[in-house]
């Protein structure tokens, strides 16, 4: 483990080293607010419901969140119980701080289950979300509230997620029953 907490903190450090800028601070800052509790990925969900072409797309992302959320923010913070980056050095953010404990990445599992129904289902959607998720997840290393093995996994978590209610889709004929019904 201490292996991996070394590791973790020379990325850190080596951002906050080589990168730290102001433009970063401000796009960083306003990344984390805009995808605060998944709500940017939740909205696009409600949004693509309204279209009969978006609509299985909109069910299984929003399904898929709901995986990603109850499986890394309800069940593995509360049994990992890792404390975030800024806690365990002095370190001052520019973010409020956030509740909880480091791993896995929420904001990092909500963009990567998102991310891949997208790709999925509407490849060019997918495409713009992933170069969000890709901001959104260094954003979590550039402000210090999570580690990168925290960020890894919130994504992995995320796409495992996906993959998984894209299967349950598939194998329930979703796309099939929301077509005959229209």
């Amino acid at each position: 483990m201490e292996a991996i907490q070394t590791f973790d903190f020379s990325i850190l450090n080596g951002i906050q080293n080589y990168l730290k800028c102001g433009f970063l601070d401000g796009f960083t800052v306003f990344l984390s607010y805009l995808t605060t509790s998944g709500i940017i990925w939740i909205a696009l969900g409600v949004l693509l419901l309204f279209f009969r072409k978006t609509r299985t797309a909109g069910i299984v992302l929003l399904a898929a969140l709901a995986v990603g959320f109850l499986t890394g923010d309800v069940l593995l913070k509360h049994i990992a119980a890792r404390p975030r980056p800024f806690t365990v050095t002095d370190f001052t953010l520019l973010i409020k701080a956030p509740s909880g404990s480091s791993f896995p990445s929420t904001h990092s599992c909500l963009a990567a289950a998102a991310t891949t129904v997208l790709l999925v289902k509407k490849r060019t959607l997918g495409f713009v979300a992933l170069a969000l998720t890709v901001c959104i997840a260094f954003s979590r290393l550039y402000l210090y509230v999570h580690f990168p093995t925290d960020v890894l996994c919130g994504l992995l978590l995320g796409v495992l997620c996906a993959l998984l209610m894209l299967w349950i889709s598939k194998l329930i004929g979703l796309e099939k029953k929301i077509n005959k019904k229209n």
